[in-house]
């Protein structure tokens, strides 16, 4: 049995095709073709939904054509798209491609929860074994979820505010290292001092919870009080930023 499978939520066209596809057994991956939308965002320092639309609408006909030569056939047994949480009108894209596939081939078309993909995406490798606790954390999600069973979930925490991911991108905002800025937090922070400045701990106190709008603030004061004016930018310059202050772990 044949997969094909459709990703659109957000700034990356992606599609790929799995084979003995099964709710018991590991999948094998016959292709995993992936269109990144980076450059036509970084000249706003993020992700803009209309443009992002418009992009998967151009790409996703050469994804689907070259996931289908990459995997050596022509058409599949079903089709699976990501049915949300997402980007509006990037999530459309992917389902109408999606529902046109799966209606000529004639085949079961099935929408997939964004976040349950990625809790359960280990299965690709190895046997799950229920029950885990999942952390999911992506740019618009941090979610700590029970797996019991499949489609048996429970949400034990989540971010009431700001996500780990997007406090990444506005830190990095903050700092005007580019889009994505949040792989180059993570070089910087490797090299610097952990116990240089006390950040709040974003885990909230009584509850598994989590709010990083304290932690983004936090760096903002840091960076106003620090730069002062117009040493902010000679501060934050790629060439001359100490990453020690991009380094320090929450206390």
């Amino acid at each position: 049995m044949h997969l094909l499978a459709i990703e659109t939520s957000c700034d990356e066209t992606a599609a790929s095709v799995l084979s003995g596809f099964s709710r018991t057994g590991i999948s094998k991956v016959l292709s995993n073709i992936v269109s990144s939308q980076i450059p036509l965002h970084q000249q706003y320092s993020g992700v803009v939904p209309e443009l992002a639309s418009r992009a998967h609408l151009e790409k996703i006909p050469y994804v689907v054509k070259q996931a289908l030569k990459q995997a050596g056939i022509s058409r599949c047994d079903a089709v699976a798209y990501t049915r949300g949480p997402g980007l509006a009108g990037a999530l459309l894209v992917g389902k109408v491609a999606a529902e046109a596939l799966a209606f000529g081939w004639d085949v079961p078309l099935l929408g997939v929860h964004h976040l349950e993909g990625h809790a359960l995406a280990l299965e690709l490798s190895e046997r799950l074994l229920f029950p885990f606790l999942a952390l999911v954390i992506s740019g618009g999600h941090t979610d700590l979820v029970l797996m019991r069973d499949y489609g048996k979930y429970r949400v034990l925490g989540r971010t009431r505010d700001d996500a780990a991911g997007e406090a990444f991108d506005k830190v990095a905002k903050l700092l005007r290292l580019g889009y994505p800025g949040g792989p180059r937090i993570d070089r910087l922070a490797k090299a610097g001092n952990a116990q240089a400045v006390a950040f709040p701990r974003p885990l909230l106190k009584d509850s598994w919870d989590f709010s990083f709008s304290g932690l983004k603030t936090s760096v903002l004061y840091y960076l106003r009080d620090r730069g002062q004016g117009s040493e902010i930018k000679d501060l934050t310059q790629p060439s001359t930023l100490n990453p020690q202050p991009l380094s320090m772990s929450p206390h």
